[in-house]
């Protein structure tokens, strides 16, 4: 049987689609994946303004979330035909596609320990798209379980990362999370805060950009005691995991009920200080649960912003902050092909949760599976 799937991932940064084919068969030297091709679509402004309205009540909702997942699938069979034009690899040597969605709402435990979680996509129309079977909606059956259905990607990370020393994975999209990888003991992860979603939001507002191209923009400012306390006063950074956040937590409401901790700051030290709050929110969560981590290896799109990396860094005395490229895969493809992997476990039928990191009652196979 062949092992080449395809992983496609957009996410709370709305910056566009990543899409990766892989290869899972044996590799020299026990790889456990071979990435063959990488590709990358993205939003166009009006469809990305779209998704992000979309993420809070607005009118006609159902009519417009049935057309966003419609035009979605469309960008993701265009990523898929890329992905295959570039290697010559015919689509039914494809096992399956495993296909993320646009997450526009995440409450997993917000009614009597069972909520939701919504990720727009037509996967039946981009099976029909492709010619390939998709795996899509991987994160329901962890939350039916009583889970938060996120983070998903700490399983793959354990079979790519895991070490004989203690590592810490950190993806950074719109939302940050964590995978705690410690020899002789179960894998944790949890959303441990915002990621870019503050600063994209900040940076768009005032440059008219989607995000600050590798933090020039803070760097030029200086961060704001008294408003970098008010956002860490945050409820949620205190709690324990498991847990999850995302847009309906971190936006921008909850930002704007915090600038009057600090009235009359420039835009570009309000920016410096939402790049440290990202990493202080980090670094609290590892104080607090992996005060022995040696090294820090940085995926998701946080890890091309070079200021945040110093702060990290800086924050960080005594740990190795490197971004995954120097661990093998570059951080635009880690979650592409942490859906790989799922698409995989799927179709085999395997696991795809770790209940440790989820609070899901049990390991569950995830995803519904649609057939070319």
């Amino acid at each position: 049987m062949n092992e080449i799937y395809i992983g496609l991932m957009s996410g709370t940064s709305l910056d566009g689609v990543d899409g990766v084919l892989v290869d899972f068969g044996p590799q020299d030297g026990g790889r456990p994946l071979q990435v063959l091709a990488h590709a990358a679509l993205p939003f166009e402004a009006g469809f990305r303004a779209e998704l992000l309205a979309l993420n809070t009540p607005g009118p006609d909702e159902l009519h417009r979330a049935a057309l966003a997942g419609n035009r979605l699938a469309r960008a993701y069979a265009q990523v898929v035909g890329e992905l295959l034009a570039c290697t010559g690899i015919d689509r039914a040597q494809v096992r399956a596609i495993g296909a993320h969605g646009q997450t526009v709402r995440h409450r997993p435990q917000e009614f009597d320990g069972t909520g939701y979680t919504i990720q727009l996509l037509q996967p039946a129309l981009l099976a029909e798209l492709t010619g390939i079977p998709v795996a899509a909606d991987f994160r329901s059956r962890d939350v039916a379980a009583g889970g938060h259905g996120a983070p998903l990607a700490p399983a793959f990370h354990q079979a790519l990362f895991g070490a004989a020393r203690e590592v810490a994975v950190l993806n950074i999209g719109g939302i940050a999370n964590l995978t705690l990888l410690r020899p002789g003991q179960p894998t944790l992860g949890f959303d441990c805060g915002p990621g870019n979603v503050l600063m994209d939001l900040w940076c768009a507002r005032h440059l008219g950009r989607p995000y600050d191209e590798d933090g020039r923009w803070a760097a030029g400012g200086q961060a704001v005691p008294s408003l970098l306390d008010a956002l860490l006063q945050e409820p949620w950074l205190a709690l324990p995991p498991p847990k999850s956040t995302g847009r309906d937590l971190f936006n921008e409401s909850w930002l704007e009920a915090r600038l009057g901790a600090a009235p009359d700051t420039s835009p570009a030290d309000v920016q410096a200080t939402l790049c440290e709050f990202t990493a202080c929110a980090v670094v609290r969560h590892l104080q607090r649960h992996a005060p022995g981590v040696a090294e820090l290896v940085v995926c998701g799109g946080g890890a091309r912003n070079g200021h945040l990396m110093a702060r990290l860094a800086a924050r960080l005395p005594g740990v190795q902050v490197v971004d995954s490229g120097r661990r093998g895969l570059p951080p635009l493809q880690v979650e592409a092909a942490a859906f790989a992997w799922l698409a995989r476990q799927r179709v085999l039928g395997a696991p795809g949760n770790l209940p440790a990191v989820t609070g899901a009652a049990g390991e569950r196979v995830l995803g519904a599976l649609h057939a070319a």
